[in-house]
């Protein structure tokens, strides 16, 4: 099969295109002949060598797929109604990057209703990181604000649509005012251009001074100590991601009085059965606000497969709304 490999740690010129032996689906999985893969900055990490690969999962990069499954454990796939020729999404640990992929049976989901595979290939990543954070470690609910962090990016755009599509309100970050108009598009009801204003101070003003319930953030560093004075009573924050540092200097006593909460999760590396129960929320709960229309994939940019850099380079330019994806 064709693959993109990284071929050392370094630029988006170290991905390469390479011919490499076909995966071989062990018990419990299946292999998808891959139509597209998603582009997801854990990828980017990878390839600069930041971003360890879990034991046993391959060193491709490449975190989500969609395509037709072509092979697989008979009996496990029977159990999940999955057969043989049908269109599957699948969220993977790697190996995305290559025109046969390997997934856990448990972490398949069929492509939505009149789906594209390249529209499908855009779900996984995003709307289980999403899913296992918002609602199930920070427990938003229907009435209570959520503040985005990044409200254009891959992750941002879908946590606006599910928690609108939840009975949210939501307030979204971004980098200039044009993102943040993409923001209210896509359903945030207030956008902060973070460049121009203080999103504390925004956040208070919007909320008449009652803050935010959660916060879904991906900056940490200095950020979190700023999140904490724009949460609500009881607000927690869900933290995904590293992008300011892994340093910040919090005042505890805040916490305690307030009763905030802090957490932080990775799902590259949970278990299988972990990520199959979040596939299963997904396929109950937002597969059916995904073929009525309510929410929608939001992809920026499609390249073939071998552009793989170009698609990486767009990625770090942050000039992206919404998802890239790699087409074989």
């Amino acid at each position: 099969m064709k693959a993109i490999a990284i071929t050392s740690p370094g630029a988006p010129d170290v991905l390469r295109a390479i011919e490499r032996a076909a995966p071989v689906p062990a018990a419990g999985e299946l292999l998808i002949r891959v139509a597209a893969s998603g582009v997801n900055r854990p990828d980017v990490l990878q390839r600069k060598g930041l971003y360890p690969v879990p034991p046993g999962a391959s060193d491709l990069p490449g975190l989500e797929v969609a395509g037709e499954v072509v092979d697989g454990d008979a009996a496990a796939m029977s159990a999940a109604g999955i057969a043989i020729g049908d269109r599957v999404c699948a969220l993977v640990a790697g190996g995305g990057y290559a025109e046969l992929c390997v997934a856990p049976v448990g972490q398949c989901l069929p492509v939505p209703k009149g789906f594209s595979d390249i529209e499908a290939a855009s779900l996984p990543e995003t709307f289980f990181t999403v899913w296992s954070n918002v609602f199930d470690r920070a427990h938003l609910q229907p009435g209570e604000t959520l503040l985005v962090q990044g409200g254009t990016s891959g992750i941002g755009v879908t946590a606006i649509q599910l928690a609108k599509a939840f009975g949210a309100r939501v307030i979204a970050t971004a980098g200039s005012d044009d993102k943040c108009a993409a923001c209210v598009a896509l359903g945030a009801d207030h956008a902060i251009n973070y460049r121009t204003h203080d999103f504390v101070a925004e956040v208070k003003r919007v909320t008449d001074g009652r803050g935010a319930d959660v916060i879904l953030d991906m900056v940490a560093g200095d950020y979190i100590a700023r999140e904490l004075q724009c949460l609500a009573d009881d607000g927690r924050i869900a933290l995904i991601a590293v992008q300011g540092g892994t340093t910040a200097q919090i005042d505890a006593g805040a916490v305690l009085r307030r009763r905030l909460t802090i957490s932080g999760s990775t799902l590259r590396p949970r278990p299988v059965a972990f990520k199959s129960a979040i596939a299963k929320a997904l396929r109950q709960q937002v597969w059916p606000w995904l073929e009525a229309g309510r929410v929608k994939p939001v992809i920026h940019q499609v390249f073939p497969a071998a552009q793989a850099a170009e698609a990486h380079t767009l990625m770090e330019s942050n000039q992206h709304i919404g998802k890239l994806v790699l087409t074989w």
